[in-house]
C-alpha cells in the first residue's frame, strides 16, 4: 500500500489504518452476502466448493436423468442453425491447402566434402591418435569407440587404418573390474594406547573406513587429543562418527595445539555436530585442513553462514572441505580461505629475502 507511484495504489495510504472489522459489522446481510459472492480465497489446497459460493438459485426439478438429458442436447443442437460458411460449399470441391508430401533427396546427391579452415586442416593432419579420441570424447562420439579402442590410444599404440578411419566397428565389451579397495588393518587399540601415551612415532593416524569401532572408543580417540602433542594428521572419514563425538571433538580441538590436518567426511554428523566442530575453530590456531562434507543432513542457511563467520575470524585454515549450499556464504568462506592462503604467501616470500 505503500507504493503510490502507480495507479490504484495511489490514494490507499489513507486506508491503511482502517479497522476491517469494524467496517464489516456496518454492512448489511445482503451486503455481506454480496461481499462473500465476489471474494474467492486463492487457495488451491480447498475443493472448489469451498472456494466458491454456490450461485444456482433454481431449484433442482427432479432427480438426474442421464438418457433424459443426452436426448434433450441432441433435439437442442439439431433445432439450432449452422453457421454460415464465408466459402460456399461445392460437392467434390476441395477447400483450404492441399497436402504435398515432401521429398527427400537421395543420399548420394548430398555433398559430403566439408571444407574446414586451413589452420584446422593442420590441426588435424598433426593430431595423433590419442588426441582424436580425447575429441571424439568432447563432441559427444564415444559411441564411435569401443573400450580397446580407447585405451589402446591412452596407451599410444596403433589405432588407425591406412585411410586414417578407427580399425574395427564399436561393439559391446564387458567393462573390466577394478580393483577393490585395500581394507584399512589400522589397529585400533593399539593407536589409541599411543596416543594416550603421546608416543612421539605416531605422526599420522589414518582410520577411514574402519566401521566397526565403538562408540567409546571412538571418544578416546576424540578425547586424547586435548593432551596429545604429536599427532599431526588425523583421517576419520566414513567411521560412523555422529553428534556425540563430534562434541568431544570440538572440545579437544579447543584446546590441541600441534593437529594440523583433519578429515570426518562421509559420516553421520548433524548441524549440532557440526557446529561443535567449527566452534572449535575460533580458539584453534594450527589446524590447517579441516574437511568435513557430506554428512547424512542438509545444513541450512543459517548454519552456513556461521561456518563463513568463523572462516573470517579463523586465520590458520588453508583447506576446507565444506559443500555449501547457498551462494552467499560460500563466497564469503571462499574469500576467507583465499585470504589465508595469501597470507602464508606473503609470509614465505618475505622469509626468503
Amino acid at each position: 500500500m505503500a507504493n503510490t507511484k502507480y495507479g490504484i495504489y495511489k490514494d490507499m495510504d489513507k486506508y491503511k489504518d482502517v479497522d476491517a472489522e469494524e467496517i464489516l459489522k456496518t454492512l448489511t446481510e445482503e451486503e455481506l452476502e454480496q461481499l462473500a459472492e465476489e471474494l474467492d480465497p486463492d487457495n488451491e489446497s480447498l475443493p472448489a466448493s469451498d472456494r466458491q459460493k454456490e450461485h444456482t438459485k433454481k431449484q433442482p426439478t427432479g432427480p438426474f436423468d442421464r438418457q433424459h438429458l443426452v436426448e434433450f442436447l441432441e433435439k437442442k443442437a439439431k433445432e439450432e442453425k449452422d453457421w454460415d460458411d464465408k466459402v460456399p460449399y461445392k460437392a467434390g470441391e476441395k477447400r483450404g491447402k492441399v497436402y504435398a508430401a515432401k521429398t527427400q533427396e537421395s543420399a548420394k546427391n548430398v555433398d559430403l566434402n566439408i571444407k574446414l579452415d586451413a589452420d584446422w586442416e593442420h590441426a588435424l593432419e598433426e593430431a595423433s591418435e590419442e588426441d582424436l579420441v580425447d575429441l571424439a570424447g568432447i563432441l559427444g562420439l564415444h559411441g564411435m569407440l569401443n573400450q580397446e579402442q580407447f585405451e589402446a590410444a591412452q596407451r599410444n599404440e596403433k589405432l588407425l587404418d591406412d585411410q586414417g578411419g578407427f580399425q574395427g566397428i564399436a561393439k559391446f565389451s564387458l567393462p573390466k573390474s577394478a580393483p577393490e579397495d585395500q581394507k584399512n588393518d589400522t589397529d585400533v587399540a593399539a593407536s589409541i594406547k599411543l596416543l594416550q601415551g603421546n608416543d612421539a612415532s605416531l605422526k599420522a593416524l589414518n582410520l577411514n573406513n574402519i566401521l566397526n569401532m565403538s562408540l567409546e572408543q571412538l571418544k578416546n580417540i576424540c578425547g586424547t587429543l586435548e593432551v596429545n602433542t604429536q599427532l599431526r594428521e588425523l583421517l576419520m572419514a566414513n567411521t560412523r562418527l555422529n553428534d556425540q563425538v563430534a562434541k568431544v571433538l570440538g572440545e579437544a580441538l579447543k584446546k590441541n595445539k600441534t593437529l594440523t590436518s583433519l578429515n570426518v567426511e562421509s559420516n553421520f554428523i548433524t548441524q549440532v555436530g557440526v557446529n561443535a566442530i567449527m566452534q572449535a575453530m575460533r580458539n584453534n590456531t594450527t589446524l590447517t585442513e579441516l574437511r568435513i562434507a557430506n554428512q547424512n543432513c542438509q545444513m541450512g542457511q543459517k548454519l552456513e553462514r556461521e561456518i563463513a563467520d568463523i572462516l573470517e575470524a579463523n586465520t590458520t585454515l588453508l583447506k576446507f572441505g565444506f559443500a555449501f549450499e547457498h551462494a552467499g556464504p560460500r563466497v564469503q568462506a571462499h574469500d576467507a580461505i583465499l585470504r589465508n592462503i595469501e597470507t602464508v604467501r606473503k609470509g614465505r616470500v618475505n622469509s626468503s629475502k
